[in-house]
């Protein structure tokens, strides 16, 4: 079959209800469901092109090759799309990202989200937006959430067709910001697929999956009324509730920082305040701050003047996946 160099572009996403647990390990099928917003600004982007003269799957990642486990997880979501096409052809892929990598900003789900599409475009493969959500799934559970646009909600399912991410609201719906103060950008010691198969050894797993239908609801209806002060107290107890699951897994997982409580504690002094701004923070020691855009020069300003931030990243709501171009 013919084939095409094709590129496609995916937001990463920030997790309002976070996502922690398989019922599926190797599916990816989550233990609940979970709500994001895309960010506009930190972004990757995927270049895919089946080749007949390669032995094996090429791929580099901000201009270094791939090779060991890392590899071997491409090339087993790649193996998805082959099947569907009928080929058995190696790829070369060529992917960057403007942010760090491996270090809770959800590189491996705008990664996984660009790669399927990209690799969907370069085959001809015609399919769905909730298609190439669930495949996206197959490569990192939160990669089927940064397919669609804007704030995006993931339907866990009981199988591969019934688990996908659809939008809940546009990008243009409410412009919040996510100010993300990057305190390290190092790879984690432990990542986000062996952190997901130990959140059932802690007791705290099944309260938080319980419950997390409730929050679901409350952030949803947070979203689409605008209403800020709601989505801070669902999104903070959530995200506290997840990191109380690692913390109490077998073993610990421990992603804070020193200066990552000190951002909490500010965050939580300048809603007293009166700013309205929340914290949210994904399996990492960086935090993201949401805010509106009316205190979102004052809180960057508060940031920067912080110990131990080495940037401030701002992103507003983004789009979904898209492709680039096709050659």
């Amino acid at each position: 079959m013919p084939t095409w160099k094709a590129t496609a572009c995916s937001c990463s996403n920030i997790a309002l209800i976070k996502y922690w647990g398989n019922t599926d390990e190797v599916q990816r099928l989550p233990a609940n469901g979970s709500i994001s917003m895309n960010l506009d600004t930190l972004m990757t982007r995927t270049s895919v092109e089946f080749r007949d003269d390669l032995a094996s799957d090429h791929v580099t990642l901000d201009d270094k090759t791939v090779s060991g486990a890392a590899l071997g997880r491409i090339s087993r979501h790649l193996d998805h799309f082959r099947k569907l096409a009928g080929i058995t052809t190696f790829a070369a892929v060529e992917s960057s990202n403007n942010f760090p990598a491996g270090a809770g900003i959800a590189s491996s789900a705008s990664g996984f989200a660009a790669l399927t599409v990209a690799a969907a475009a370069s085959l001809g493969l015609k399919l769905s937006e909730r298609e190439l959500s669930s495949l996206a799934r197959l490569g990192s559970g939160s990669a089927a959430r940064s397919i669609p646009a804007g704030f995006v909600e993931w339907y866990p399912g009981s199988t591969h067709e019934a688990s996908y991410a659809a939008s809940i609201a546009a990008p243009e719906h409410w412009d919040v910001v996510d100010l993300v103060a990057i305190i390290s950008q190092g790879h984690k010691t432990t990542g986000s697929t062996e952190g997901h198969a130990l959140a059932g050894t802690s007791v705290l797993q099944q309260a938080r999956v319980a419950s997390a239908p409730g929050r679901i609801a409350a952030c949803r209806e947070a979203i689409l009324n605008r209403d800020f002060a709601t989505l801070a107290s669902v999104v903070e107890m959530d995200s506290n509730i997840m990191h109380a699951v690692m913390m109490t897994s077998v073993p610990a997982l421990f992603y804070w920082e020193p200066e990552t409580i000190a951002i909490m504690a500010a965050v939580r002094a300048w809603r007293a305040e009166g700013l309205s701004v929340c914290y949210t923070i994904d399996a990492g020691p960086n935090v993201h701050c949401l805010c509106t855009v009316a205190d979102a020069d004052a809180i960057t300003q508060e940031l920067d003047g912080m110990p131990g931030i080495l940037e401030v990243r701002r992103g507003g709501p983004g789009r979904g996946a898209y492709v680039e171009s096709v050659e």
